[in-house]
């Protein structure tokens, strides 16, 4: 059927009532532990910013900028959940199981962009205005 079991690993096209729970349940087994090395990987960006050019980023070290950085981390986590906006209807089409396989694959584009993000966005909206 379509439910996720043992006898059927990938389950199929037609969802029963409760397989859209499954499917949410699936992600969040995938995606939450995850979640754990990507703000990890983004915390280093920061903290390797911070250390590398530490004399320069002193003066930013006041309650206004620590309160826009949570605010920043916020944002951050609250892109990452788009990846449940995609997982969740891949799950439910026929070649869920080729998603299965190829689903970290996002999670390594998506947090390589995060990445890349992170260090455009300290380099060029954050360094420049930060007046030591």
């Amino acid at each position: 059927m379509g439910s996720l079991s043992s006898s059927d690993p990938y389950g199929s096209s037609s969802l029963q009532p409760g397989d859209f729970r499954a499917r949410v349940m699936d992600a969040a087994r995938f995606w939450e532990p995850r979640r754990i090395v990507y703000n990890g990987l983004l915390t280093a960006v920061v903290l390797g910013w911070v250390v590398k050019t530490w004399p320069h980023f002193r003066p930013a070290f006041e309650m206004q900028s620590l309160l826009m950085l949570c605010v920043l981390a916020l944002l951050a986590n609250a892109c990452y959940c788009a990846a449940y906006a995609a997982d969740i209807p891949l799950q439910m089409l026929s070649l869920r199981g080729v998603w299965l396989r190829w689903r970290a694959g996002l999670w390594v584009a998506g947090t390589s962009f995060a990445i890349v993000l992170a260090n455009y966005w300290i380099a060029d909206e954050i360094y420049p205005y930060i007046h030591p």
